[in-house]
């Protein structure tokens, strides 16, 4: 605690440091992103971690004169109770009606004519261009710290990371950079500007067929880029490039007019009319003239978001391979329990890892793997610790959320089970969810369709009965990419940039539910945008479905069948069967007897 507070004595004396501030400043804002405005982070940009305590990849810190709070959402309330000092600081749950958002905070809290700093480079243009307004309007004014005022009492803080960048082949890219970098070039020429500055790692990783390690579990690298009508330019450390790698970007021949200028990571500069992304730092857009600056949404969100047919078929059959590795690991939990050996929520994640890493192509897990039981299954993205890793029990609910990173494809799944006897509620809870599910994955709708718009049938039934659970239904998943990917959301946030779904979107489907103290659902799939064949044709337009490509049985244990319509009852028994044709071989080439009879024991027709 005494560091703790030591901390917020020295940031709040920077505040007032004639050395870093022109005058003092009233608040000071610490985000959670990087200069990349990454959702995970590298070990030295956990800044709002360090100065908090709080670990969850979500929330924005602020420290005035005598508060500091912390605001985060649903997924972490639980989390966030537990892990700050509530003599520090003040958790505010971002998105109950008595928490106002930060920015009415601000307004309210402050004397008049504050000033609220703020390190532009972590934080996004777009969120600065709204603070400001309002900031304005409320005789505030939004102030850029060019002094990190956390690095500054970080004495420990970690390097950042260098590791090796490797090439991606085409048969996993499935597309060569040169036609990339022609598709942004054609997106340039649509908006009228001349420059695309590319700030967003997995963007850049992506439109060169790079990949790296620097951020634990994606598959990326520190780097910068911009791609002009002529060229293509990647800002990155000389010493990271290593000769395949500039052959790998080497023009040959004449099917490309754009060839690769490698430049150092910092002298990142503007020239022209430039394009800046909405997720560019708020630095960055500060840097570019207005008169030069257009913004919008980056073109190579969508580009990448729409998967090539090589990087669908690694997806399809990355899920595969996946699915026979959890399949693995729930017949020999369930087998571990039964025969009273102790598993542990990290022993039984350290187990899944296992079997994952025997998969061809596996190159490391896609996120931490949330492994919970009980009462942790309420919390949505809970971390078993050495402090509160408890055994897995048959007679409570065991929730476990984890994905992998292969050459061909990013998973992500979410399985919930009960080995033993789970009472009326838990049953009817995890059937809603269920329906939810099922809801979404057999929906049908008109291309372009955005993602609020589909949310609400993920709730259905749980709305039906008063039940709703506090996070999105669907994030886009990245192709040996981020595991979270934009640019579209299934979620009731409206989000203003979703250009709408079209073929070759993948996305996670993923309801669940949590009872505070007691017990959490969700049954999480990946899905593929497919066109639909429909009896008719609406003004000739194109409609769209979901094809599930994970496979692992669905828990029939928690299943109360009452509950279910008889489309809803032949959904999951065709999925059963699904999981058995594209499991079973992958498992007889293994060898595993137990996971074979336990796969067949779960997917029993209901």
């Amino acid at each position: 605690m005494a560091g703790k507070t030591v901390v917020l004595q020295k940031i709040r004396a920077f505040m007032k440091d004639p050395r870093h501030v022109s005058e003092a400043l009233q608040a000071y804002i610490i985000p959670s992103t990087d200069a990349h405005m990454s959702e995970y982070l590298a070990d030295h940009d956990t800044r709002r971690h360090f100065v908090t305590g709080f670990t969850g990849s979500a929330g924005t810190a602020c420290i005035t004169e005598d508060s500091a709070l912390l605001w985060t959402d649903s997924r972490y309330y639980l989390q966030a109770e537990a892990e700050i000092n509530k003599d520090l600081w003040t958790l505010m749950k971002d998105g109950l009606p008595k928490t106002p958002p930060l920015s009415t905070w601000l307004c309210k809290n402050l004397p008049p004519n504050s000033r609220i700093g703020v390190d532009p480079t972590y934080i996004s243009s777009t969120v600065w261009n709204e603070l400001t307004k309002k900031m304005i309007v409320a005789g505030h004014s939004l102030t850029p710290v060019a002094t990190n005022f956390v690095d500054l009492v970080w004495d420990h803080q970690p390097s950042a990371p260098s590791n090796p960048i490797k090439v991606l082949p085409k048969e996993f890219s499935g597309k060569p950079w040169k036609e990339k970098i022609v598709a942004v070039q054609k997106k340039l020429d649509e908006a009228g500007t001349d420059v695309i500055v590319v700030t967003e790692l997995d963007q850049i990783a992506w439109l060169f067929n790079l990949r790296g390690s620097d951020i634990t579990y994606n598959p990326v690298f520190f780097a910068y880029a911009a791609v002009t009508a002529e060229s293509a330019h990647l800002f990155v450390d000389p010493d990271r490039v290593t000769p395949e790698i500039r052959q790998h970007l080497t023009v040959v021949g004449r099917e490309c007019s754009a060839p690769v200028f490698l430049h150092p990571y910092e002298s990142v500069e503007h020239k022209k009319k430039v394009l800046v992304p909405n997720q560019s730092s708020a630095a960055f857009m500060l840097m570019v003239p207005k008169e030069l600056r257009v913004q919008v949404e980056s073109p190579i969100a969508e580009l990448k978001a729409v998967k090539n047919s090589t990087e669908s078929s690694g997806m399809r059959n990355c899920h595969v391979r996946d699915g026979a590795a959890v399949v693995r690991f729930f017949a020999w939990l369930e087998n571990e329990l039964e025969n009273g050996r102790e598993v542990t929520e990290i022993s039984a994640a350290e187990k899944l890892a296992g079997f994952r890493k025997e998969m061809q192509f596996f190159v490391d897990l896609s996120f931490d793997t949330i492994s919970g039981v009980g009462e942790h299954c309420a919390i949505p993205h809970y971390r078993s610790t050495d402090e509160s890793n408890v055994p897995v029990s048959k007679n409570l609910m065991y929730l476990c959320d984890s994905g992998a990173q292969y050459l061909d494809g990013t998973t992500d799944i979410t399985r919930t089970v009960h080995f033993g006897n789970p009472t009326p509620f838990e049953k009817e809870a995890f059937t809603r969810v269920l329906k939810g599910h099922i809801g979404l994955a057999s929906i049908v709708f008109p291309s372009k369709t955005k993602g609020v718009a589909l949310d609400g049938f993920a709730r259905q039934s749980l709305w039906s009965v008063g039940l709703d659970y506090g996070h999105g239904t669907g994030h886009g998943v990245g192709a040996y990419l981020n595991v979270h990917e934009g640019p579209s959301l299934i979620s009731q946030r409206h989000k203003p940039s979703d250009p709408g779904l079209v073929p070759g979107m993948f996305f996670s489907n993923e309801p669940g539910y949590y009872e505070d103290g007691k017990f959490g659902i969700r049954i999480e799939n990946v899905v593929e945008v497919v066109k639909v064949k429909t009896p008719h044709n609406f003004q000739e337009k194109d409609f769209l479905g979901f094809e599930t490509v994970s496979y692992a049985p669905i828990h029939i244990g928690l299943i109360d069948r009452s509950l279910m319509t008889k489309e809803e009852i032949q959904w999951l028994n065709n999925y059963h069967r699904d999981c058995r044709q594209q499991l079973t071989p992958v498992l007889q080439s293994i060898g595993d007897e137990m996971a074979l009879k336990w796969l067949e024991k779960e997917t029993r027709v209901l």
